[in-house]
Parts: C-alpha cells; sequence; structure tokens
C-alpha cells in the first residue's frame, strides 16, 4: 500500500520585471479585490515509492492563508494514508472542521488544492489519467467559450470579437454592469459581428433585481446567450425572481465550494447554468456536482479565471468526464502565466482544449518555477 511521506505548499506571487509592488484594489464598478500580480497556491504530494502528484487551489487574493490551513490541519491528517483512497481521505478533510461551519470558504480552498493532487498522485501511481480513473472521458475535447473582451469602448470590444470569430469562435462572454442601457448597447454590438455569435453577459452581482429584470429582458430580445451573477452573490431569492421574469438562462456558481451549497440554487430555480471553479470545489466535489445537477436537467459551465497550469488541467480532465458540460470558460488576457510552472506549455483553448491522456494530470510541474515564485 503506498503512503504520503510529505506534503509543501507553495504560495505564489508570479511577478513580471514591470509590476507594481504587491498590493490589492477594486476595478469599479466591480467590487471584488485583485492582486497586482498573479498570486496561486500550489500543494506537492510525494508518495513513499517517489511518485507526485501536484494540486492547486484558486487563490488571487492571499494565497498564504489556504497555505497555513493546510500546512495546519491537512496535513497532519495525510500523513501515512494511502493516496489512492481519493474519495475516503477527501470525506475525512472536508470533515475535520465541517461542524464548526468551515466546510467552505477557504478550508474549502484548502481541501480543493489537496483534492487535486490526491487524483494526480492515484493517476501517476496507477498509470492512468484522472478522467480514467473518473469513469472515462465522455470527450476528447473540451469545448469552451472565450471570456473577457476586455476595453472600455464598444469598439475596442467589437474589434476583439471580430478577431475571435475570425479564428472560429462563436460563444463568448463580456463583463459588464455599466448600466442597463449601455449594457445592451454594448451586446447589441457584439450581437452584429455575427449571426451566430452567441453573447454571455457577466454583471458581477451588481444590479438591483429590477435592473436584472430590465437588462434580461432586453438580452431576451437580443437573443442573449446567458446572464450571470446579475444581483448579490448570496441572493437566492433575487436570482429566483430574475430567473422567472426572464428568458435568457441565469448562471451562477463561482464563489460556491460544494454541492451543499449549491442545492438551495437549485430548489429555487435560481439558476439555469451552473458554474463551479474546480481550483474551489476540487475534482471530487465537481464531478459530484454535476450528477446532482443533472437531476436538474442543469448543464454546468465551469469557472476558470486567474488560476494556473495545474486547476487549469484539473478542470479539463472534470470537465472531460460530466455528462452535462455546457463549455469551459477561456480567459485569453489570464493565459500567459498559466504556463509559467509547467515544463511543456498548454496550448491556448479558444474552441477546445485537448483532453489530457498521461498518468495523473497528464502534466509535468516546473518545481525550479515553482520555489522561485514562492513567497513563503
Amino acid at each position: 500500500m503506498p503512503t504520503i511521506t510529505e506534503v509543501e505548499v507553495f504560495p505564489l506571487v508570479l511577478s513580471e520585471p514591470d509590476s507594481p509592488p504587491r498590493g490589492y484594489s477594486t476595478k469599479p464598478p466591480w467590487p471584488s479585490i485583485y492582486a497586482s500580480s498573479r498570486e496561486a497556491l500550489l500543494v506537492k504530494l510525494t508518495a513513499d515509492d517517489g511518485s507526485v502528484g501536484w494540486g492547486e487551489a484558486l487563490a488571487p487574493v492571499s494565497p498564504e492563508v489556504p497555505a497555513k490551513l493546510i500546512e495546519l490541519l491537512l496535513k497532519p491528517a495525510l500523513l501515512g494514508a494511502d493516496p489512492t483512497r481519493v474519495r475516503p481521505l477527501v470525506n475525512s478533510l472536508r470533515s475535520l472542521m465541517r461542524e464548526r461551519g468551515h466546510l467552505g470558504g477557504h478550508q474549502g480552498d484548502a481541501v480543493a488544492a489537496i483534492d487535486v493532487a490526491l487524483w494526480d498522485l492515484a493517476g501517476r501511481i496507477g498509470g492512468l489519467p484522472v478522467h480514467q480513473l473518473l469513469g472515462g472521458a465522455q470527450r476528447d475535447v473540451v469545448p469552451t467559450y472565450v471570456s473577457g473582451l476586455p476595453g472600455k469602448k464598444d469598439s475596442e470590444r467589437v474589434a476583439q470579437a471580430r478577431d475571435w470569430v475570425a479564428e472560429g469562435v462563436r460563444q463568448v462572454k463580456v463583463g459588464l454592469g455599466y448600466g442597463v442601457r449601455n449594457d445592451l448597447a454594448t451586446v447589441e454590438a457584439l450581437r452584429s459581428v455575427h449571426d451566430d455569435l452567441l453573447v454571455a453577459v457577466d454583471i458581477h452581482g451588481v444590479y438591483s433585481v429590477a435592473d436584472a429584470i430590465r437588462l434580461g429582458r432586453g438580452l431576451d430580445q437580443l437573443g442573449g446567450w446567458f446572464l450571470e451573477a446579475p444581483v448579490g452573490f448570496e441572493d437566492i431569492a433575487g436570482h429566483a425572481e430574475v430567473a422567472r421574469r426572464i428568458d435568457t438562462p441565469v448562471a451562477i456558481g463561482e464563489s460556491l465550494r460544494h454541492r451543499q451549497e449549491f442545492r438551495p440554487w437549485l430548489q429555487a430555480g435560481a439558476a439555469s447554468i451552473l458554474q463551479p471553479d474546480a481550483g474551489r470545489t476540487g475534482i471530487t466535489e465537481l464531478v459530484d456536482l454535476a450528477a446532482v445537477a443533472d437531476t436538474w436537467f442543469t448543464p454546468l459551465a465551469p469557472h476558470h479565471s486567474s488560476g494556473l497550469g495545474v486547476i487549469l488541467t484539473a478542470s479539463i480532465h472534470a470537465a472531460a468526464a460530466v455528462g452535462n458540460l455546457l463549455a469551459y470558460e477561456f480567459h485569453p488576457t489570464l493565459f500567459g502565466p498559466v504556463n509559467r510552472v509547467l515544463v511543456t506549455p498548454i496550448e491556448p483553448g479558444p474552441l477546445g482544449f485537448a483532453v489530457p491522456t498521461g498518468p495523473g494530470l497528464g502534466i509535468e510541474v516546473d518545481e525550479d518555477a515553482v520555489r522561485a515564485a514562492c513567497i513563503a
């Protein structure tokens, strides 16, 4: 029986030569805080036979926090354990602080990183890719949509959309929230780029229910693809009201970390598309959530933003294994640093990502690059 002999954590800051000092700020009208450089958390598990598994949590701000949770709470429970018993181990880790109300949050992120590393390690020990351990890939290529289209002017967004359409892209998402009238003008401009171009809108939770309904009805007329987080992230009733009053599907989920958090959204009819992030749920919970969502005939469009190559690859394996996949999020403007921690780069995926076939996650982490960016 293999056993885990070492657990190492790596909170990272990936700065460029001209990067400003480490700090955080908001980007109005969106309320969330962002780091001045790319931040992430990687974890490395080593077994007694020398096999290694890598995991990653989505930790774009203060990765030292979930790193400390792993060191203090999760590492002691992992040392000496059999890494091929992934589900029992993950269940036990999730239970450690559950009675105290910490199934999610930073605790959930810490468990997610370990979960990914366990699947990678189990696959490497068994010589199988993660998607095969999950029961088999349901697709060889995970379809994506282009997320972002940054710019302050519609002309800038339209120019980018035209470039993507020329490459075959037919699904995009744009972050808005600049007022209902302005948002609808942006969508109308983007829809004019190509008859088959699907345009989704992410509001980042900044609108009232009334404004979200106004926006949604406008999207109905324009043929909007989906409306993401139109009102406050915790407002299940508000999202349900918006969903009842418009035809455009409502999407939610990047802030949620487990099935128990997602369940009331499904029960209330508050979301027609779920957007879990493997960097917050882990692989196990994402796959299990897909099965739960399927009982409501609800598809998944997994979230991805500032994660690096480990969690990107983990998400691809999970997305390949679930039956009710809509599409996976691809952020071209955030893609560059993905490969900073990998020996063999992942190719950008504006149309889709090929599912890796090597053992575990099927990638090789550049440990020297990881250690060079580690801040603890």
